[in-house]
């Protein structure tokens, strides 16, 4: 099983990007972000007939998660369902062959004096009780998204140029310990473990023929399923050309089922 993960920073601006991605590569599951597309905008026809189902939770203009699966997607739930006013749409589940798939689009918090940064920090402290909620213990569960936070010195290019930032501190690398002590295994490092692998590039000062990125894309995975990984890493050339996303996807290969 071929999963990916990738923010196409808009399915509109991207379709062409995306459907000729997926020819190519054939993933099962993919989960997208940032689609900026309603439910009723989202481009379900033409991905039928590419061969995939789709599980959307979209918003106009911003935010927007989705799943494309090539076996059918169940159970599909949307957003948090803890009770909270939150309109926006960062955050879908769905199971398919068995295995439960998130796809989550983290606040990115603007700069951390802001009030955008506090939304991000309430966010991701109501995702370990939606993982709570939401996993079966025992069962294999697979959360992927642009987490907006790089976990680690070796995830940043630059990392006294990031430190401190919305994307790198300890708030947020804190976050994916918590995560990984909650049990989820960071499926690209177990493959990938050098530094200068990364999955997002400003558009600005040639940051990506520079290669001064950061890895903000992941894709966990309880242990039992991580441990059936048989390959991981970022597609750098799908970030090259006309009109690119500033995500690159993010792939994984399961020997599943």
């Amino acid at each position: 099983m071929k999963v990916v993960t990738w923010n196409l920073n808009s399915i509109r601006a991207r379709e062409e990007r995306l459907l000729s991605w997926l020819a190519r590569h054939e993933p099962d599951v993919v989960c997208l972000q940032e689609t900026k597309v309603t439910d009723e905008q989202f481009p379900h026809e033409v991905l039928r007939e590419q061969g995939y189902h789709a599980a959307v939770h979209g918003q106009r203009t911003y935010n927007g998660v989705a799943i494309l699966s090539r076996e059918p997607i169940e159970d599909v739930r949307i957003g948090f369902d803890d009770g909270a006013d939150d309109p926006q749409a960062r955050c879908i589940c769905g199971v398919v062959q068995g295995i439960r798939f998130i796809s989550v689009y983290v606040p990115n918090g603007s700069t951390v004096e802001s009030d955008k940064y506090v939304y991000k920090r309430e966010w991701l402290e109501r995702l370990m009780p939606y993982l709570d909620k939401t996993h079966v213990p025992g069962t294999p569960l697979l959360i992927s998204g642009d987490f907006n936070i790089a976990p680690d010195v070796a995830d940043v290019a630059e990392p006294d140029e990031w430190r401190g930032t919305v994307l790198f501190n300890p708030d947020m690398t804190g976050v994916m310990t918590r995560l990984a002590d909650w049990g989820l295994r960071d499926v690209v490092r177990m493959h990938k473990p050098d530094p200068g692998l990364y999955s997002w590039w400003d558009y600005r000062q040639l940051a990506f023929p520079r290669n001064q990125g950061l890895r903000i894309d992941h894709i966990l995975a309880t242990p039992d399923l991580a441990a059936r990984s048989t390959a991981a890493g970022v597609d750098r050339d799908e970030r090259k050309g006309s009109k690119p996303s500033d995500h690159a996807p993010v792939v994984a290969e399961l020997d599943w089922p």
